[in-house]
């Protein structure tokens, strides 16, 4: 009797064309990763062969070619109609005697090893002999069926999953990418369910999904089964974890993002195959809590770097936490498909040229921007009113979605995570997609012009009207040696990973009000005064931190998660962190703020900078930003991080600051641990010896130094048109400052807009014998060939160059 059942104890990579690439991957991970910990639910797999004798067997491959001749897969009618008809036709015909015998024995001895309990649930899931291959992206092209019971359900199930492989986003698929149909075959996994419909579920990469950026593991968690997350149907939490810090045994995430979580998957009563899960709402005081612990998220990031390390590149894993036995299980692992095959050296930058109303808002994907007419659909049945070129909005796609989503300008979506469905093959086709807008299908119109921005961070927006874009391509393996160091100045840790790809010698600018004021905006005096707030101010404040222990872990951890995002995208180079440098009337700005900020005529000039740390009242706020980078620093070992003080007037605020740090456990030369002076006034030029006595060196910051040397407001649009870095008083001054570091050995750079606004600046810096310049990332690569001598960045093979679009 021919064997057409394989235990995934004995099954490995090697396995593909017997199992498709699943089922072998599973089999891979019992036989080689049990003995690191790595836990995957047992089960057995049909195979390929038992697919093909099948179709064989009753006739059914010659019917199913000959309904696919002729068949023009960009016409979504047609398609959907061969796929029905194919369907169909797998589920009338009985399964052949052997296999069908073969199944339940099989299950039997699975139920028996399971302690003989007939009520226990199984998933049946699909594996294609051409999926999960590293160079094409099957998954999610067939069905997964879920708490399935019994085993009359489980042939059934099968059935619909050999049915599966004629789905029609299946068949345009292998169509498109020249796969013919009867090369690929499927086989059926019968796996043990995690109770994960009482737990927590999701998706992680070992990989940035975004930018491609190696040392982080992204896990996305929401509760119940993990179908939801796959499928878009929540937004889920995410986090990000340090590889570095993980194998050194330290804290080692990097960021916690709290998604809406409304639904879960659960089991039903209903054991009918496709109605034995369904969406219920999560309580509103779970969706405000993360759905995994700290230690649940490190140790299945360690996990997954086990399972990257065996298989020797970016992998795409699902996981389930057992709301019953509390374990962490790996359900699937397949390699990562996108980013991972981009071309090295070359660099894309999409930048929008105009702006307008923006009418929704949501998780960016892609880093790039699309635009054209709004096509809204609410049902599959819709696909053949949609156009090339439109921008498909919808609740949530799935597989059965395909074959037109890439014929779209952009995709938005009302619900998913960077994990869902609609994300992953947004990526895959190159298009940008909004996800988890909450309410795009009502607040667009269909027909509307619209322009789908993922090009700023981790937040698209879908703009009013079809805007002009350009598009950077930049050249970055060839770039020439330069005089200096060229540096970044990076304000926002969500573009940190992308903005690391550049050419770089670190960051020279991180600031953290910056990230105060984006992760966190709240007071801090709001926050450690919790109870003495208004009620309406004390409400939005507990919303805010509802998901942390308290308002103190709130503010250190976003905090810290911050400047550790940066420090980590850029290490093992320098990442310079400004201390908080907001005026008063920005912190009046933030949640809170009002009751604790004084009313200044010219704020620029006042309660700001090391004046306001050595103030009595804000003590307790410094203390915890400092809480916060001795976290980063001396916890997660992230030592690339040196601080920056601003706005020093004197030296007994040099002094004090000083003094200051220490007592926070910043002991200046301890761990490594150096303190940068910003050089912007006029003081500390003219005493750049004395301030050098506190200071590792200085950082030049020639924005207040121009404004203060020139006596003008840069605020006020009367006298703008006189600020000018390159004004020989401020020059004098500048090279006073570069001077005096240089005679002591010590470090000198500059974070101003001088240099990224005029090269011809950087130029004369470099001529005085600065260390860096730190540029807006955008300037980077021309000011790197001007500064080596290459002109306006008109180097053979190296530099940039500059494609125009538009919405038309």
């Amino acid at each position: 009797m021919t064997t057409e059942i394989l235990w995934f104890s004995e099954l490995g990579l090697k396995d593909l064309d017997r199992v498709g690439g699943k089922n072998a991957s599973l089999g891979e991970m019992v036989q080689n990763l049990t003995s690191a910990g790595v836990q995957v639910p047992d089960g057995f797999a049909t195979t390929a062969d038992a697919y093909r004798n099948f179709l064989a067997g009753s006739g059914l491959d010659q019917k199913i070619a000959d309904r696919l001749v002729g068949l023009d897969t960009d016409d979504v009618t047609a398609l959907a109609a061969a796929g029905k008809e194919i369907r169909g036709l797998i589920r009338d015909t009985p399964f052949l005697p052997n296999l069908e015998s073969q199944i339940r024995d099989a299950y039997q001895q699975l139920v028996d090893k399971h302690g003989g309990h007939e009520d226990l649930s199984w998933a049946v899931r699909s594996s294609a002999t051409a999926e999960d291959l590293p160079d094409a992206s099957f998954a999610g092209q067939q069905e997964t069926f879920l708490n399935v019971r019994g085993i009359d359900n489980i042939l059934l199930a099968i059935k619909d999953v050999f049915a599966s492989l004629y789905n029609d986003r299946a068949i345009a698929y292998r169509v498109h990418h020249k796969f013919e149909h009867a090369e690929v075959a499927l086989s059926a996994g019968i796996q043990r369910m995690v109770r994960s419909d009482v737990g927590a579920s999701g998706v992680m990469f070992t990989m940035d999904t975004e930018s491609g950026f190696q040392d982080a593991v992204f896990v996305t968690s929401s509760y119940g089964l993990g179908e939801a997350v796959v499928q878009g149907a929540v937004n889920p939490d995410e986090f990000y974890v340090y590889k570095p810090a993980l194998r050194a045994g330290r804290p080692a995430i990097l960021k916690r993002g709290l998604g809406e979580k409304a639904l879960q998957m659960t089991y039903t009563a209903n054991q009918e195959i496709g109605r034995t899960i369904d969406l219920v709402p999560v309580a509103a005081e779970q969706r405000n809590r993360f759905s995994l612990s700290d230690e649940d998220v490190e140790q299945l990031a360690r996990h997954a770097i086990a399972i990257e390390n065996h298989y020797g590149r970016p992998m795409d894993i699902e996981w389930g936490k057992d709301g019953i036995d509390g374990g962490l299980y790996i359900l699937q692992a397949r390699p990562e498909t996108v980013q991972s095959r981009r071309a090295a050296g070359s660099l894309s930058r999409f930048r929008l040229n105009g702006t307008g109303p923006v009418l929704a808002e949501g998780r960016a994907i892609g880093q790039r921007i699309g635009a054209g007419g709004v096509r809204i659909l609410t049902a599959i049945d819709q696909m053949a009113s949609f156009k090339t070129g439109d921008v498909l909005v919808a609740d949530m796609t799935d597989p059965d979605w395909e074959p037109i989503m890439k014929r779209a300008a952009a995709i938005v979506t009302n619900r998913g995570g960077r994990t869902c469905h609609a994300a992953i093959i947004a990526r895959e086709l190159g298009i940008p997609a909004v996800v988890g807008t909450g309410d795009a299908t009502e607040t667009l119109r269909d027909g509307q012009g619209v322009t789908v921005s993922c090009a700023d961070g981790e937040t698209g927006l879908i703009y009013e009207g079809l805007l002009d874009f350009s598009v950077d391509e930049t050249e970055v393996d060839q770039l020439p040696e330069v005089p200096v160091k060229v540096m970044m100045n990076v304000g926002t840790p969500e573009q940190a990973f992308t903005f690391a790809q550049l050419p770089n010698h670190g960051v020279g600018l991180a600031r953290l009000e910056f990230i105060i004021n984006r992760q966190i905006g709240i007071h801090p005096k709001a926050l450690l005064n919790l109870e003495d707030q208004p009620a309406d101010v004390a409400a939005e404040i507990r919303e805010r931190i509802a998901a942390y222990e308290g308002p103190r872990d709130y503010y250190i951890k976003r905090l810290a998660e911050g400047v550790a995002t940066i420090a980590a995208a850029f290490a093992p180079e320098p990442v310079i962190v400004r201390m908080s440098d907001f005026k008063s009337n920005e912190y009046a700005n933030l949640i809170g703020g009002p009751a604790y900020e004084p009313h200044e005529e010219n704020p620029m000039i006042g309660f700001r900078g090391a004046s306001r740390y050595l103030e009595p009242s804000f003590r307790d706020c410094f203390d915890l930003e400092c809480e916060a980078l001795s976290f980063v620093r001396n916890e997660m070992g992230l030592t690339n991080v040196k601080l920056m003080i601003p706005f020093v007037r004197t030296l007994d605020e040099a002094s004090g600051v000083i003094d200051l740090l220490a007592e926070n456990g910043l002991k200046r030369g301890e761990n490594g641990l150096e303190v940068i002076m910003m050089c912007e006034l006029p003081s500390n030029a003219l005493l750049a010896d004395e301030f050098l006595e506190y200071f590792d060196g200085f950082s030049i910051g020639s924005n207040d130094m121009t404004q203060l040397a020139l006596g003008l407001d840069r605020d006020s649009a009367l006298v703008s048109g006189g600020f000018d870095e390159r004004n020989p008083a401020v020059k004098k001054l500048l090279s006073m400052a570069i001077k005096a570091c240089k005679a002591r050995g010590k470090y000198v750079g500059i974070c101003g807009q001088g240099p990224s606004d005029h090269s011809d600046f950087a130029e004369w810096l470099a001529g005085q014998g600065i260390d860096s310049v730190s540029l807006n990332p955008d300037t980077v690569v021309d000011t790197w060939l001007r500064l080596a001598g290459q002109g306006e960045g008109q180097a053979e093979g190296a530099g940039s160059k500059e494609e125009v679009g538009a919405g038309l």
